[in-house]
């Protein structure tokens, strides 16, 4: 894949994953057009472009904008051939309080960016998505299984366009912000004290490489329809917390409004539509607008038993205390 002289925008891109983004393209393909950083957060904007001055960098772009703004989005496309949709409301108890406000950008949002993609002649659309959306119970996952199902039907009303919407669904990203490790290493900085919701707890593991990783096989592999899955290991919340600080007291406090005990990517019934592709799954569209043996022949696609769910519980692969400490000190904070 050659993404030099290709215009790329990213919206949430001053986010974790946006800027590991930002980073492998630039790194990657020195020769990008353009890379458009969409976002609503000035002081985040302003904080990146000091990290990429235009004097060195000249084919970056700072674009203030909420995915809310569908006039502004499609300003904001023109010329654009690729679009990465990184931005969303993610916090689960503040969508709880806020359900309202999660609907706005996570689901009408989406239908903005389609829309706009659609007007603008964007080539291809990957949308970030989050196992809390396979067999939602808290808002935020049930806004984000509305996306993607948004995103995947999009391609049912491209007409004669040259475009492909598709996403990728992955689960926590080590080390973004407001996510569990940075909390409990600055938990353990102030006071030694780790408050864990449920000790039985369960989350897969990805880092911002690999979620990076995930986008730019999209980019390049997608024909259309697909949601993405990894295959990732799974982590217990307490060998993260014995990870960062063994000697912390580690009081249970219960689980957090619409937080589940263990998080689920397939459910059993996806597995109807779901195929393996050695390092990922992907789940396709009941219909495709594609034939459906000719990409079963391309990418050596294996349909999965029927009955078939991925979830953190049951998952073959595991992080012990040892490797979360390595991948922590890796990744987060080498001073652990």
């Amino acid at each position: 894949m050659d993404l030099n002289n290709k215009s790329i925008l990213i919206t949430g891109g001053t986010g974790s994953l946006g800027k590991s983004l930002t980073k492998r393209i630039l790194t990657n393909w020195p020769n990008v057009k353009r890379l458009v950083i969409y976002s609503r957060d000035e002081q985040k904007q302003f904080s990146m472009a000091q990290e990429y001055p235009n004097a060195q960098y000249k084919n970056i772009r700072f674009f203030i904008g909420d995915v809310r703004d569908e006039a502004r989005l499609k300003r904001a496309f023109q010329g654009i051939d690729i679009v990465i949709h990184a931005a969303a409301m993610k916090h689960v108890p503040i969508a709880e309080y806020n359900p309202m406000e999660a609907i706005k950008t996570n689901i009408g949002g989406a239908e903005n960016v389609i829309n706009a993609a659609l007007e603008t002649n964007v080539e291809n659309v990957v949308a970030l998505s989050t196992d809390k959306a396979a067999a939602p119970i808290n808002l935020y996952g049930a806004t984000k299984l509305a996306s993607d199902k948004l995103f995947i039907a999009a391609n049912n009303i491209k007409g004669g366009r040259n475009i492909k919407f598709s996403v990728v669904r992955y689960g926590n990203v080590m080390g973004s912000n407001g996510s569990v490790i940075p909390f409990f290493i600055q938990k353990a900085k102030e006071g030694k004290t780790l408050p864990i919701t449920d000790k039985n707890m369960t989350r897969f593991n990805i880092s911002l490489d690999g979620g990076v990783d995930m986008v730019m096989h999209a980019i390049e592999h997608a024909w259309g329809g697909e949601v993405f899955v990894p295959k990732i290991p799974s982590y217990r919340i307490t060998d993260v917390a014995d990870a960062i600080c063994p000697n912390c007291e580690k009081p249970e406090i219960g689980i957090r409004p619409g937080e589940k005990l263990h998080e689920e990517m397939i459910t059993s019934s996806d597995s109807f539509f779901t195929y393996d592709l050695g390092k990922y799954f992907v789940i396709l569209p009941s219909v495709t607008n594609w034939n459906l043996q000719e990409f079963i022949n391309h990418f050596n696609a294996k349909k999965v038993k029927e009955g078939f769910s991925y979830n953190s519980e049951q998952n073959t692969e595991w992080e012990t205390v040892e490797s979360m400490r390595t991948l922590i000190k890796e990744h987060v904070d080498s001073t652990l």
